[in-house]
């Protein structure tokens, strides 16, 4: 899917209809999710759309600068996690059970050496649009509770694990501000 005419005829082909504002954000959005995928289709536009409209943030206090994963069989996975706190860059790399977990840690290892707080993991999900393509957008759910309330943040992307990565920058946000 290219061009902003046919990102608009898709849309309201499901029947969607969003206010120009709006269709400029989840268009933007498109172009930028195609330009790191080869095919986005019309199943991936309502994720597109739920995470352009339903994750619209403010100004962010976090920013996850940048973050890398090693998997190797017969070897647990590993990250490091380059993160923005303040104004402050702080890096950590952790082992995990899986490329979140490893991620997970390193960025939890982070906020106990500054005295921050962090929420517990309440669910994971992932929901990829109908089709099976292997390049297909995958949206993560996470659900997450801190100071007794509960609450979920959600990430697209092309990859899973950064689709997950995405709706953690969204929760350590939105912590912020509770």
């Amino acid at each position: 899917m290219s061009g902003k005419s046919n990102i608009r005829k898709n849309i309201e082909a499901l029947g969607i209809e969003l206010d120009e504002d709006d269709m400029t954000k989840v268009t933007n959005r498109v172009i930028e999710l195609g330009d790191k995928k080869e095919i986005i289709t019309q199943d991936d536009l309502p994720y597109i759309i739920s995470d352009v409209l339903k994750n619209n943030e403010k100004e962010r206090k976090i920013k996850i600068l940048s973050f890398a994963f090693l998997l190797t069989k017969g070897l647990r996975p590993t990250a490091t996690v380059k993160v923005e706190i303040e104004g402050q860059e702080h890096e950590w790399t952790a082992p995990g059970d899986g490329q979140y977990h490893a991620f997970s840690k390193a960025l939890y290892k982070i906020y106990s050496r500054l005295g921050k707080p962090t929420p517990t993991l309440v669910n994971y999900a992932v929901y990829i649009p109908p089709g099976g393509r292997t390049d297909a957008l995958v949206q993560t759910v996470i659900t997450w509770e801190f100071n007794g309330k509960t609450f979920k943040t959600r990430g697209l992307d092309a990859d899973q694990t950064e689709a997950a990565v995405k709706a953690t920058e969204k929760m350590l946000n939105m912590i912020e501000d509770l």
